[in-house]
């Protein structure tokens, strides 16, 4: 990302990000994209993660100070050794924490570095644990990545609106040029491509969209491509074994940059159980997808409903199948005006520079008013 002009307003700070584990995930993917960003802004940019390696990390710009705390990988999320420690000696402006684990230690690292502005981020649609909701009262500042976010903060744990901050989420892959990119998989001109971007844990629920391949009429030519990994995914290619739907559900793995798949896709569908706001529509809008996914927290902000993206009533696969089928119909012309406006839309709302922006003002107006 090019240097923010807005940035120069800004005098440098010295900011520390905070994550668990550089997985292939969502937030991973927002938290290497930001402190390379605040970094190519000019400010002194920190990355420190509690556990080595990730299949993001070699993603991490060579101006991002890497701080890794446990010394070798013990696969556990929560351990943290030396993080209060750490944090002390670095000595930020702004701590941002990403992710369930580091937001758990957010309100630690608050009351030990009081001069800092340590920020909590609510960036899931999961139950939250006991010291994240503690945290959430006790730290500078909140960002919410969905108006639903926000909403749910202010009414479910009683924090005040002017608190938390809407910010959100931003594009990781804006580029439709697939140049220098592995290429998808092979297919016919005439096979609908349903495409599902997602890690496979159990609320990301690949399963659910196996069924509803399931059930789709055997005349209708279609492939549905899940690309990720994660620990449910054996359960998947077990399922799609028995549904005897090899030759139409294709497994790709992890994808590094996902352009290829994106740009060979027609339609985007998710049917998570848990979302704040879905990283994985709203880089299928800009690409020009259109989505179906079920409903859940944070949907209808990543496309405009009903005209680019469709939200099916849970578990409502008869629903879900009508308007895969209705997209597969619809003639060239319509398709492209929606890619269109799907393309605009997500390009507008989630450009990368607008909300790297939006973070650096935030950062500005804390550590101009430390207890604001």
């Amino acid at each position: 990302m090019a240097p923010l002009s807005s940035a120069r307003s800004v005098p440098q700070l010295k900011i520390l990000i905070v994550q668990d584990y550089l997985r292939s995930g969502g937030t991973e993917r927002q938290s290497i994209l930001l402190a390379n960003a605040f970094a190519d802004a000019g400010h002194s940019s920190h990355l420190l993660t509690f556990r080595p390696g990730g299949a993001l990390s070699p993603t991490i710009s060579s101006s991002v100070s890497h701080h890794i705390l446990q010394p070798f990988d013990t696969r556990l999320d929560w351990f943290a050794p030396r993080l209060l420690a750490t944090a002390a000696r670095l000595s930020p402006d702004i701590i941002l924490c990403m992710g369930r684990m580091a937001n758990c230690y957010a309100g630690a690292l608050q009351q030990d570095l009081p001069s800092a502005a340590v920020i909590s981020t609510l960036r899931t649609g999961k139950s939250l644990p006991l010291l994240f909701r503690r945290s959430l009262h006790r730290v500078r500042h909140i960002v919410a990545n969905s108006r639903a976010a926000r909403d749910l903060l202010v009414r479910d744990h009683a924090l005040p609106s002017e608190k938390i901050s809407i910010i959100h989420n931003s594009l990781v892959f804006p580029s439709t040029s697939a140049a220098g990119i592995t290429a998808s998989p092979p297919r016919s001109p005439s096979t609908f491509i349903l495409l599902n971007v997602a890690m496979f844990r159990p609320e990301k629920n690949q399963r659910e969209l196996i069924e509803i391949a399931a059930t789709l009429p055997p005349s209708f030519d279609f492939q549905l491509w899940l690309a990720g990994d994660g620990p449910a995914r054996a359960a998947c290619e077990q399922l799609v074994s028995e549904k005897q739907l090899s030759a139409r559900v294709k497994f790709l793995g992890f994808v590094r940059d996902p352009t290829p798949l994106y740009a060979a896709a027609d339609a985007a569908v998710h049917a998570s159980t848990s979302e704040s706001l879905s990283n994985f529509f709203i880089e299928a809008q800009a690409h020009g997808l259109p989505c179906i996914g079920y409903e859940v927290q944070g949907l209808d902000e990543t496309f405009l409903p009903n005209r680019t993206g469709w939200i099916i009533p849970r578990h409502d696969r008869a629903a879900f199948r009508s308007a895969i089928e209705h997209l597969a119909s619809l003639p060239p012309s319509a398709r492209e005006s929606l890619s269109a406006d799907a393309r605009a839309f997500a390009r507008e709302t989630f450009d990368p520079a607008r909300q790297v922006a939006a973070y650096l003002d935030l950062f500005a107006r804390l550590t101009r008013s430390p207890h604001s």
